[in-house]
């Protein structure tokens, strides 16, 4: 049996369900391979994603990448395959993270303000004609957020914004 679960947790993460629960049938041994879409998606850190295909090999359960590569931990060639690839992995995500840092401060020194701005209210204003509509049609605060999904705050502050604009 092959064990397929979709996760989109960052690699990073120390805490992933579909991970752990995979390794959880792994180790029951009610599964025989993990399909990966590539092996740094896999593990957290070089050390984190040997360790963890060196207990998957212990428990007979085998990795597979997308690409079909297969990684099994009981050859010297499939070791050295997954230490190199682990290595060019975890390379790639911090020249990624190297590149974002260097962004962000460039972004800074030239003036520019990162994230929203104050008075940028994207769900809201994309909320407003309806919920001043049902505003009209004599509907609740309380109806209208559970209706849009809305949380009753968002309508109270449409509202209020509406009524600062119509003074």
């Amino acid at each position: 049996m092959i064990g397929v679960f979709k996760e989109t947790a960052s690699g990073a993460n120390a805490n992933r369900a579909a991970r752990n629960r995979l390794l959880d049938l792994a180790q029951a041994r009610q599964i025989d391979a993990i399909l990966v879409s590539e092996l740094s998606r896999w593990g957290r850190s070089t050390q984190d994603l040997l360790d963890t295909l060196n207990r998957l090999a212990g428990w007979k359960v085998s990795v597979v990448a997308m690409n079909g590569m297969t990684f099994e931990l009981d050859t010297p060639h499939g070791r050295m395959m997954a230490t190199m690839l682990a290595g060019i992995a975890q390379f790639e995500r911090d020249l990624l993270s190297e590149r974002v840092k260097s962004g962000l401060a460039a972004a800074r020194a030239r003036g520019e303000k990162l994230g929203r701005q104050p008075g940028q209210r994207p769900k809201s204003e994309k909320f407003a004609p309806k919920v001043l509509q049902a505003i009209e049609d004599g509907r609740s605060y309380r109806w209208i957020a559970r209706d849009l999904g809305i949380s009753k705050n968002t309508v109270t502050d449409i509202v209020r914004r509406n009524r600062q604009k119509a003074l």
